[in-house]
C-alpha cells in the first residue's frame, strides 16, 4: 500500500515578487541560469565553472597537483559563495556543490605550515592550472563514503554515485580537471547535496574516496501564496517522491511543470523559492501577479496621443472578466479586447501591463481608439416590377444610426424607404448591456409604420384596383445568455393592422365580398407575447445552430387576436472529405 501524504498542506501568504514585465513570465531558475536549460544541476555547475577562474580556487588546484604524488592528502569541498546574479539564492540549501582544495592535518604532516607556504607561492607562478590540469595521478581505487567515512546506509544512493562517475576508475590515471567533473556528475545526479574527493596514499597506490552527504528523505509539503494553482496538480506532482530522498533533478521537474501550468493558461504565475526544512520538509513558494488597477487610456485615431472620449469608462471596464485581484491571465485578457471590439464603437484596442510599484501586482492599461459614433446616409434607384405613374419605379432610402448614444455602447437606428406605393418606417433603439444588471441582459425596442401591396396576399383586383396592407408595428425584447452557446429572447408585441384602397380609403372587403380583417372591423389588433430560444456551436460559418420560437396572441379584449405559431429550425454542418456538406431543416 502506497505511503499517505498525511503531512501535506497548503497555506496562502503575500509575496513580493520582480516587477513585471509584459512578457510572458520566465521561470523562476531560467532567471538565474546562465545556461539556457533551467536545470539546478546546470546552475550548480555554472556556478563551479565560474568559481575554476579565481585564485583561491587555481592554488587549490595547483598544490593538489604538485604534492598529490608520494604523499596523503585529503581533499574536501567547499560550498561555493554566490554573487551578482544568483544573490537572491545564497539561503537556499539546496544549492551546494563541491571544490578540490588541500587540507593536511598536523599529526600527518607535521611540516604543514611550511608546505602551506611553499604550495602558495608556487601557486603563484603563471600558467600552473594550466600545468596541473594536465598532470595525471594513478588511482588504484574508488569508493563513496558518507562525510564521516563510513558506508553509506542506502546502497542504493551508493550505486547512483557510482554510475554517476565517468573518469574516475580504479587503475586508471587521472588529472585534477577529471577529478572535479566527476564531483559535478555527482551532484549533478540529484540525490546529494555535497560531495568531498578525498585522496588516501595506501600500500596499494592512492585511494580516491568520494565522501557525499545525500538530501533529506520527503516528508511534507508546504506551499505558499498558490492562490489559484489547484491543491490536487501540487498534489500529484509529489506524491510519487513521498519517503524517498529528495532529487534535486526531480524537484526541477516539478517546478518546471508547476511553471508550465501557469504559462499554458497565460498566467502570470511562477515558483519564486524552495528551500528544504529539517524533518524533509519543502517550503515551496509561488509568486502571483495579481491584477492591481485597470484603467481606460483613449488614443487619438490619427495622431495615436492620448484623447478624451466619448465612451464612459464603466461602459468598457464591465466587458472585461478580468477584475481586480485577479491573478492575471494573458489569455483572458485576449478574449477581454475581442470582447470590447464586439461592441462595434472600437476601432483598435489594446491590453499593456505594467508593474504596480513593489506591491507585487500589476497595473493593467486598456488602450482604445474609437470609431466615429454615427452619421446620415441616403441612396435611391429604380425598380422595374413597377411601371407606371409620373415616377414610374423610382425608390429613395434615408438612414440616421448611432451606436453609441450617450457613451453607454447603445444603439439607435431610424430608416425611411419610400416607393411608389410601398413603403417603411422603422426606428430601433438597442442597449446591449442594461445598466445594473449582471446578466449581460439587453434590451431593444422597435416602432414601425409599413405599406406593402396587397397583392402577395389577395393577389390581382379583377377591376385592377390597387389593395395595400398597412401596419403600425410597436414592441419590447430582453435577451440575456442563458448559459454556454444557450440564449434566450421574450418579448411583447403590438400589432395595429389594416387594408386600404389605391386612394388609401380603409376597406373590410375585397373585390368578392371577402372580409379582409378578421374583426370584421377596418383594424385588426394583437398583442403577442414572444418566446425564443438560440443555440450555437463554435459560431463559425456552417456550425450547428438550433432555433425554437414561440408566438402566442394574447386576446386583452375581446376582438383583439388570439392564436399560438411554433417555429423550429436547425443546422448541421457535415464535412465529407474535402467538402462541408451544410444540413439544414
Amino acid at each position: 500500500m502506497p505511503l499517505r501524504n498525511d503531512d501535506v498542506r497548503f497555506i496562502s501568504s503575500p509575496l513580493k515578487i520582480p516587477p513585471f514585465r509584459p512578457e510572458p513570465p520566465v521561470p523562476f531558475f531560467a532567471q538565474t541560469l546562465t545556461k539556457s536549460k533551467n536545470s539546478l544541476s546546470h546552475l550548480i555547475y555554472s556556478l563551479n565553472e565560474s568559481t575554476r577562474s579565481t585564485e583561491p580556487f587555481t592554488r587549490k588546484l595547483q598544490s593538489f597537483a604538485e604534492h598529490l604524488y608520494g604523499k596523503s592528502v585529503r581533499i574536501c569541498s567547499t560550498c561555493l559563495s554566490m554573487t551578482g546574479a544568483v544573490d537572491t539564492l545564497v539561503n537556499f540549501p539546496l544549492l551546494c556543490s563541491a571544490s578540490l582544495s588541500l587540507n593536511q592535518s598536523s599529526a600527518e604532516f607535521p611540516a604543514q605550515s611550511e608546505l602551506s607556504t611553499q604550495l602558495q607561492q608556487k601557486a603563484q607562478q603563471p600558467h600552473s592550472v594550466s600545468r596541473s590540469d594536465e598532470e595525471r595521478v594513478l588511482i588504484s581505487e574508488v569508493l563513496v563514503r558518507n562525510k564521516d567515512g563510513e558506508e553509506l546506509e542506502r546502497k542504493d544512493l551508493e550505486t547512483e554515485a557510482l554510475t554517476a562517475l565517468k573518469a574516475c576508475r580504479a587503475n586508471s590515471a587521472l588529472t585534477v580537471r577529471e577529478v572535479q567533473e566527476d564531483v559535478h556528475r555527482i551532484i549533478d545526479s540529484g540525490y546529494f547535496c555535497s560531495c568531498m574527493p578525498v585522496a588516501v596514499d595506501t600500500r596499494d597506490g592512492i585511494r580516491l574516496v568520494f565522501q557525499v552527504e545525500p538530501n533529506q528523505e520527503f516528508h511534507g509539503l508546504v506551499c505558499e501564496g498558490a492562490n489559484v494553482l489547484p491543491t490536487k496538480f501540487v498534489e500529484d506532482a509529489f506524491r510519487d517522491g513521498y519517503g524517498k530522498v529528495v532529487n534535486i533533478r526531480r524537484l526541477d521537474e516539478v517546478i518546471t511543470s508547476i511553471n508550465g501550468w501557469y504559462m499554458e493558461r497565460g498566467l502570470f504565475g511562477m515558483v519564486s523559492g524552495v528551500e528544504i526544512l529539517s524533518g524533509g520538509i519543502i517550503r515551496l513558494q509561488v509568486a502571483e501577479a495579481e491584477v492591481n488597477n485597470i484603467s481606460i487610456r483613449f488614443l487619438d485615431r490619427k495622431t495615436g496621443e492620448p484623447t478624451k472620449g466619448k465612451t464612459r469608462p464603466e461602459t468598457i471596464l464591465r466587458q472585461l472578466t478580468t477584475k481586480k485581484g485577479q491573478v492575471y491571465s494573458m489569455l483572458q485578457g485576449k478574449r477581454d479586447v475581442e470582447t470590447v471590439l464586439t461592441m462595434g464603437i472600437m476601432e483598435d484596442v489594446s491590453i499593456i501591463p505594467q508593474p504596480a510599484g513593489d506591491t507585487g501586482k500589476v497595473d493593467l492599461i486598456m488602450n482604445v481608439v474609437e470609431r466615429p459614433s454615427g452619421g446620415f446616409s441616403a441612396g435611391g434607384g429604380i425598380s422595374s416590377g413597377i411601371t407606371s405613374g409620373p415616377l414610374s419605379g423610382l425608390i429613395g432610402s434615408f438612414a440616421y444610426s448611432h451606436r453609441n448614444v450617450f457613451g453607454r455602447n447603445q444603439k439607435l437606428n431610424i430608416s425611411l424607404e419610400r416607393g411608389q406605393i410601398d413603403s417603411i418606417f422603422r426606428i430601433n433603439y438597442t442597449d446591449p448591456w442594461i445598466e445594473g444588471d449582471d446578466k449581460r441582459t439587453s434590451r431593444t425596442i422597435m416602432v414601425q409604420n409599413s405599406r406593402t401591396p396587397g397583392t402577395h396576399v389577395h393577389g390581382n383586383q379583377p377591376d385592377n384596383s390597387s389593395l395595400t396592407i398597412g401596419r403600425v408595428t410597436a414592441g419590447m425584447e430582453f435577451s440575456r445568455p442563458i448559459r454556454p452557446k444557450w440564449s434566450g429572447t421574450v418579448g411583447l408585441i403590438f400589432q395595429h393592422s389594416g387594408a386600404r384602397d389605391e386612394k388609401g380609403n380603409p376597406i373590410i372587403k375585397d373585390f368578392y365580398s371577402s372580409p379582409l380583417t378578421a374583426s370584421g372591423k377596418t383594424n385588426d389588433e394583437m398583442l403577442i407575447a414572444k418566446f425564443e430560444s438560440v443555440y450555437t456551436g463554435s459560431g463559425d460559418q456552417g456550425s450547428s445552430m438550433f432555433v425554437f420560437n414561440m408566438e402566442q396572441g394574447l386576446p386583452v379584449w375581446p376582438e383583439w387576436l388570439f392564436f399560438n405559431r411554433v417555429n423550429a429550425r436547425a443546422r448541421k454542418g457535415v464535412e465529407i472529405g474535402p467538402a462541408r456538406l451544410l444540413l439544414s431543416r
